[in-house]
């Protein structure tokens, strides 16, 4: 991950769907590690200590290539499903080569990044493999991976460890009961600690280098720390003792330092939220004391973890806790929708003990959430099972789930498990503890709101009446030049505007989310395409002019075609270069002559920077970014990064539904006129 302001993880987001305070221990320590050292005929045994304690710790079960002894170990924090940690996997193949295993070692940690939907089951299933079959299989597994990055699915999972010769009984059954998110949760912990705020973040003897660095850059600070240790080893350290002395030296020099985003906050479970009840399924009375709203997902473990510690929250407190339902369905958790169709439809059959029964057998059958799976939940609960399987099939709780969601997003419920008790939010699969402090001060507040003459029934209503909500979107100027490409009519009563780089991996996302808008809405939707290439892609010029150039010989069929290949080989290493733009015009049957004239001679720089210059006019300075308005709209509201589905679903049907936004300025300008 390139360290850029528009591609900063906050580290409370990094760790939203793997450590917060789950409760799970850290995984245990290894033994001692014993090295045997000769000197002159006698052996001399030198037991290392534990490297777990130091500032960059390492232990035994960290996946690892190398030497205990290397004179240099490189900590890399990586994401299986990030592109920029994918080029610097030859940057790795290259050291390995120079250096050798005495010389340096490797060691891996876990730093999945929460919206990449499938890097924490890969990161979980590399570890169960490296738990079953040790370093070797561990790095041939990271190959295949990284070489089929865009195929992160179960099946290449199950297909790659088997390669490895790994038990698969074992491997699958450790992958479907979660066996190795521990370790993938602790790596996050650390990651949180060192301020590691991307990927891929590497330590070198303890010396941080941030991002998808050159070859060069890796070399040079490993040749650094080798002559330090050269030195160390000939003025007596012993060589099993270089990784510790020399990090904790360097960590003491260069303290790490956490890098924070200006929107990074800390932990608040103070400020009060308003989160309507509405018509949610709940347990409990109306009038309890404290009513405790829950954002979840039912294909969620760490959903399923907390189920615990709320048991023991209902059984302490009993009538005095209300909780509520609300649906969360993770965008890379495919079954969560249908586990959520099912459990509303029970509901509708048989009332509130219909949902939370199957609620509970849900959580019970995780990850078991197939059809098979939810028809026999069906038939367990007495539910009609054809009626219930049609619900699923046709998504009837769809409008249901949609507005949970919609809710969710007003109040930045942007994770799972979330939870707003008597409006004050609590983040993640937390213990009960947790729960409990919020809830002792809740009753004495709801206690003496009912002694200043609430009524009970109002009590709720009254607690959370002057919440936080959520804000109105953003609203920016539109100006869509004529010439522009576009897809959807041009009577499309909603524009939607996008300013994207083709190598930006964030952009790619978004394309799956924009097919998503184009699926639902059909005709009566508009896509724009705007270029916005960023200093930090070196090819992201080139192929915004390639894409253009495309499209002066074949019209928006060609533009449209050329911007799909390039988003497809985006994550190869040399995807965007000029020799794979070729390849890609020829395959589409351009005339290779007009073809190099344009990009040799830079035809399209002038109007690619032209939509650079617009973006920067209206503050736009990351990718991707967008602005929903009407056909003939002056205003659009604006939507900042490769947001999900939902979060377009709710502008688009606003403009369908009240037309373009007016922008708060005309409204100034109006009110601050001369009468």
């Amino acid at each position: 991950m390139i360290f850029s302001r528009h591609l900063r993880l906050p580290r409370q987001l990094s760790l939203l769907l793997l450590a917060t305070a789950c409760g799970a221990p850290p995984a245990a320590a290894p033994p001692a590690v014993a090295v045997s050292a000769s000197s002159g005929p006698a052996q001399v045994t030198v037991t290392a200590p534990s490297e777990e304690g130091l500032p960059v710790p390492v232990s035994e079960q960290d996946p690892s290539w190398g030497s205990r002894k290397a004179y240099v170990t490189l900590v890399l924090f990586s994401d299986f499903q990030c592109p920029f940690c994918s080029r610097i996997v030859p940057t790795l193949n290259a050291l390995r080569e120079k250096y050798g295993a005495e010389q340096l070692r490797i060691v891996w940690k876990n730093a999945p990044l929460p919206f990449h939907g499938r890097a924490i089951p890969a990161a979980e299933a590399a570890y169960g493999v490296f738990s079953l079959g040790g370093n070797d299989a561990f790095w041939k597994f990271h190959d295949k991976a990284f070489e089929n990055q865009q195929n992160l699915t179960n099946e290449a999972f199950d297909q790659w460890a088997e390669a490895t010769g790994v038990p698969m009984s074992r491997f699958r059954r450790g992958v479907a009961l979660n066996t190795w998110e521990p370790k993938i949760r602790a790596d996050l912990a650390l990651a949180d600690r060192l301020h590691v705020n991307g990927t891929p973040s590497a330590f070198i003897n303890g010396r941080v280098l941030s991002g998808a660095q050159p070859t060069p850059a890796f070399i040079a600070l490993v040749e650094e720390e080798l002559a330090k240790a050269l030195v160390k080893e000939s003025s007596g350290t012993a060589r099993e003792m270089l990784y510790a002395e020399l990090s904790t030296a360097n960590v003491a020099a260069h303290p790490l330092k956490a890098d924070r985003d200006d929107d990074e906050e800390p932990e608040d479970t103070k400020t009060v939220f308003k989160v309507p009840v509405g018509t949610s399924p709940q347990q409990g009375s109306p009038t309890a004391l404290v009513t405790i709203v829950e954002f979840s997902d039912f294909q969620c473990p760490y959903c399923k973890r907390v189920e615990e510690p709320l048991t023991q929250v209902k059984s302490t407190y009993g009538d005095k806790i209300r909780i509520v339902w609300k649906n969360e369905p993770l965008p890379f958790h495919p079954r969560a929708i249908p586990a959520a169709m099912l459990a509303l439809e029970a509901r509708a059959q048989k009332g509130e003990p219909g949902f939370w029964g199957v609620h509970d057998a849900l959580y019970l059958s995780q990850p078991k959430l197939e059809d098979a799976d939810l028809e026999a939940i069906a038939k367990a609960s007495g539910l009609n099972v054809p009626k219930a399987m049609a619900a699923i099939k046709s998504n009837a709780h769809k409008a249901t789930v949609d507005r949970d969601v919609d809710l969710g997003d007003d109040v930045a419920a942007s994770g799972t498990p979330h939870f707003f008790i008597n409006g004050r939010r609590l983040v993640g699969a937390q213990p009960f503890e947790k729960f409990q402090a919020i809830i002792d001060e809740e009753i004495v507040h709801a206690n003496a709101v009912l002694a200043a003459g609430t009524k009970p029934a109002a009590l709720y209503d009254a607690l959370i009446k002057d919440g936080k909500v959520g804000p109105d979107p953003e609203v920016r100027p539109v100006v869509i030049p004529k010439d522009a490409r576009s897809r959807g009519p041009a009577t499309a009563p909603v524009v939607v505007e996008m300013f994207s780089d083709f190598q930006c991996p964030f952009c790619g996302r978004a394309e799956k989310t924009l097919d998503e808008v184009a699926k639902a809405y059909g005709p009566r939707v508009r896509i724009v395409w705007r270029d916005l290439p960023l200093p930090m892609h070196a090819n992201a010029p080139l192929a915004a002019e390639a894409a253009r150039a495309a499209g002066a010989q074949k019209g928006d069929a060609g533009f449209w075609k050329m911007h799909d290949r390039l988003f497809v080989e985006q994550a190869n290493r040399d995807g965007l270069n000029r020799a794979a733009l070729d390849r890609y015009a020829r395959e589409q049957g351009l005339d290779m002559a007009k073809w190099a004239a344009a990009l040799d001679g830079r035809t399209f720089k002038d109007a690619v920077d032209a939509d650079a210059k617009a973006a920067a006019a209206l503050g736009i300075s990351g990718t991707p970014a967008f602005l929903v308005t009407t056909a003939k709209g002056s205003q659009g509201y604006y939507i900042s990064g490769a947001q999900p589905f939902p979060k377009f679903r709710r502008v688009i049907d606003r403009v369908l539904k009240d037309g373009a936004p007016k922008a708060a300025a005309e409204a100034t300008k109006a009110a601050t006129a001369p009468k």
